[in-house]
C-alpha cells in the first residue's frame, strides 16, 4: 500500500488508511456535505470512506 502524504487521515477503520502511518493511500478523496449548505466542519465528510 502506498502512502499519500498529501492526505492526512486518522480514521483507521477505513480500508484506504495507510496502516503504518496517519495518512490516506488514495490519490485523491471526495469531500461531501450532508446539509444543503455547509457552515462548519461537522457538515462535511469524506465521501471516499469505505469500511475495512
Amino acid at each position: 500500500m502506498k502512502i499519500n502524504k498529501s492526505i492526512g487521515c486518522t480514521v483507521d477503520e477505513c480500508k484506504y488508511h495507510a496502516n503504518s502511518d496517519s495518512y490516506c493511500s488514495l490519490d485523491h478523496i471526495n469531500v461531501v456535505k450532508h446539509e444543503s449548505r455547509a457552515k462548519n466542519q461537522e457538515a462535511t465528510d469524506c465521501g471516499s470512506f469505505e469500511s475495512k
